[in-house]
Parts: C-alpha cells; structure tokens; sequence
C-alpha cells in the first residue's frame, strides 16, 4: 500500500502528522510531497520536510491521496491544478481520495464529491457552494472510495478509518489498542 499526502504551505499540523503517523504505524508506505522544494512551514509555524517534491510523484501510482486541511494549505492545494489533476486520475482509476478540514474542498472543486456524501470544517463545502454534495455533519463520511473529515478534532478517526480501508479492521484494532486511546 502506498499513499500519497501532499503539503501545501499552511496545512494543518495535527491533521497531517497524525495521518502520516498512524498510516506508518500500520506498515503503510506514505510519501510526502511538498508543492514547492524545500521545508514547507505550516499553519502553526511548524516546519516539515517533504519526502520530495510534488513533480516527482505526478507519474506514480498510489492507492490513497489524503489532503490535510489547515488555511492557507487547503486554498494553496486547490489553487494547484497539478493536485486536481492527480486527483481526477486517481479517481477515474477507482482509488481511494482522502480529504480532512477545508481539504474536501479541494476534492470538490476536482469533481470528486458530485452526488455523494461529505463532510468538513464548518462552512468549507456548504450545499450552497456546492449543491451537488450531500452535507453531513458527521466526523468521518466514506462515500465509496472517497473519505472526508471535519477538522483537527477528529484527525485520529479519520486516520483509523483509512487504515481499516486500506489494509483491514485487525489492524485498524491493533494500531488503536497500541495508542490507549479510551474511546
């Protein structure tokens, strides 16, 4: 299994180190790709290196996108048509696309939520804005191969809920047991 989270200046801290963490924890190979060379500074001022740079991986193939939110990095991913792009082939490939915070904003604009169900930092896709999705408030929504998130809060669950998708519910279990985490 292999995933991609790519980082945009300005994402959300907790979000994405807690994906990348609890993926790594269940033996899942996660690449992090910096749109830019170089550190990329986050929402809360701190600073992560990339695996590498977004142009690297734009010929790879990966079982799993996930987008951490956090503003500005949710606007500089949308902004950015090499994501949307890798987004929409992935999607026409039938692999899973991950989006938590404003992230599943991104994932709209590509056209990935029309006519499912979504969630997200209140007010980042709102049925007014986007009329096409079905908005739930919910922590964590899997609408086929696509999972959304509502924000740092539940950055935890959302990272269970990828590794039960993308390997199985044991080691989702055995990644949760090995956290304590009274649930």
């Amino acid at each position: 299994m292999r995933v991609l989270v790519p980082l945009a200046a300005g994402f959300e801290e907790l979000e994405a180190v807690t994906v990348i963490d609890l993926l790594r924890r269940a033996q899942i190979e996660v690449v992090t790709a910096g749109l830019e060379e170089g550190p990329v500074r986050a929402s809360r001022g701190t600073v992560v290196v990339p695996d590498m740079v977004l142009d690297a991986v734009m010929g790879q193939e990966f079982d799993m996108i996930v987008l951490p939110g956090g503003q500005p990095g949710a606007n500089h991913l949308d902004a950015d048509e090499r994501v949307h792009e890798l987004l929409r082939r992935h999607h026409a490939q039938d692999r899973f696309a991950a989006a938590i915070c404003a992230a599943p904003k991104v994932l709209a604009n590509a056209g990935l939520l029309d006519g499912r169900s979504a969630t997200s930092y209140p007010g980042a896709v709102t049925m007014q804005d986007f009329p096409q999705v079905k908005v739930i408030d919910v922590p964590v929504v899997v609408d086929g191969k696509v999972i959304t998130s509502r924000g740092p809060g539940t950055a935890m669950d959302f990272a269970l809920q990828l590794i039960e998708l993308l390997v199985d519910k044991a080691r989702r279990d055995e990644v949760e047991a090995a956290l304590v985490r009274e649930v």
